[in-house]
Formats: C-alpha cells, sequence, structure tokens
C-alpha cells in the first residue's frame, strides 16, 4: 500500500484500468528479449494487447464454466471427460468399451476400472455385454445424467456455435487460421522442459481417475 496525493491509501499492486496493458510488449518484454516487433507501430501493438487480452477472457469464461459443471455435476474433470467420450459415442453409434474410455482418457486399465466403479455407484453409467463379443463391455451413460449434462453443461458448452455463426464466412477463415497458427507458435511437442512435466501430468490423470 502507498499514499496518494491527498494521504489515502492506495494499492499499488492492483490490476491496471486498462487489463490489456498486462499484455502490452513495452511492460513485459521492453528490450525486445522474447518478440521482434519491427514493422509494428504503436497502434499494431495496442490492437495486438487487446487481442491477447480477449484471449484471456475466453480462457477465464471457459475455467469458470469448467469449475461450475464439476461442482453442479459432482464430478471430477476426468469424469467429465467421460461422460462428455460416452455422449458423443452414442450420437455417433459406436459402442464404447473400457479399453476405448482408458485410450480416449490416456489412463490405464485399472484406474479406468475405478472410474467406470465410480461412475456406476453414482448412477451415470450402466454396463452392458457387447452385442459381437460377450466377453466385451460396453459403456453406456444413463438417460438421467445424459439429460442433465444436456440440460445445462452441454447447452452453454454449444453456445460457442452462435458466435462463429455470426461471423461471415470469411471472417471464420481468418479467426480459424489466427487460431491453428497461435496453436503452432506455442505447441511444446519436443521440447525438453514440457516434456519433464508430461510424466507427472499423467500420474495426475491416474490419481484423478482411481479416487
Amino acid at each position: 500500500m502507498t499514499k496518494n496525493k491527498r494521504g489515502a491509501e492506495t494499492d499499488v499492486s492492483a490490476a491496471p484500468a486498462d487489463p490489456s496493458a498486462l499484455y502490452r510488449l513495452d511492460h513485459s518484454d521492453p528490450r525486445s528479449e522474447l518478440v521482434d516487433r519491427s514493422g509494428l507501430d504503436d497502434a499494431d501493438l495496442r490492437q495486438i494487447a487487446r487481442l491477447m487480452e480477449a484471449l484471456r477472457t475466453l480462457r477465464e469464461a471457459e475455467e469458470r464454466l469448467s469449475e461450475a459443471s464439476l461442482k453442479y455435476m459432482r464430478l471430477s474433470s476426468v469424469d467429465m471427460r467421460a461422460l462428455h467420450f460416452l455422449i458423443v459415442a452414442g450420437n455417433t453409434d459406436v459402442l464404447p468399451t473400457p479399453g476405448a474410455i482408458a485410450s480416449h482418457l490416456g489412463i490405464s486399465s485399472a484406474s479406468t476400472t475405478k472410474l467406470l466403479d465410480r461412475l456406476e455407484r453414482g448412477g451415470h453409467i450402466s454396463r452392458e455385454r457387447h452385442p459381437d463379443d460377450r466377453r466385451a463391455l460396453v459403456i453406456r451413460i444413463t438417460p438421467e445424467t445424459h439429460d442433465a449434462a444436456m440440460r445445462t453443461v452441454g447447452q452453454q458448452q454449444a453456445n460457442r456455435f452462435n458466435a462463429a455463426a455470426r461471423l461471415a464466412p470469411r471472417e471464420r477463415e481468418i479467426v480459424e487460421r489466427f487460431l491453428r497458427d497461435m496453436t503452432a507458435e506455442i505447441d511444446v511437442s519436443g521440447l525438453a522442459w514440457a516434456q519433464a512435466g508430461e510424466a507427472s501430468a499423467h500420474d495426475d490423470a491416474e490419481g484423478a481417475a482411481s479416487r
């Protein structure tokens, strides 16, 4: 805390009035150590900062939606991914087996069994015999959980379509190219420091599935 000219205390750690200022390169990279901004004028830099801020608010909205969905459904993120897989499978006439679920989630067979046991106890899934292989199982999402997910989380996620539909075809092409280009720019595939954390992330997923 510090005092202003009138003697009132102010919080100097508070966020700036313009949130996009957090993404201005002259603040975060004043010596151009990270980004070559030759050829960009001040107007370009301010516009890019606003774009980065828009992406931040989108990420935060997605995080709030994810947190709200987990609390409403009273499930973990791994549980929700499994249920989403089952909904899509049901819509595409795919017979989801425990092995397919394990592959989709990137977890072991043992962790998948514990996850399915937990979801079955909660009334979220059912196990059925595979129609073509009596030794195999097919996993189904229960109608009650399917309806609850579709009315709430599914509807909110689907609202993204509305924003895309409001764009003209040419605008969609520009946005798609931008998103794919940015994805390629920040991809960590092959980076040693990123790969070091993959094992830990896999262990976290295994732990969440097993709880």
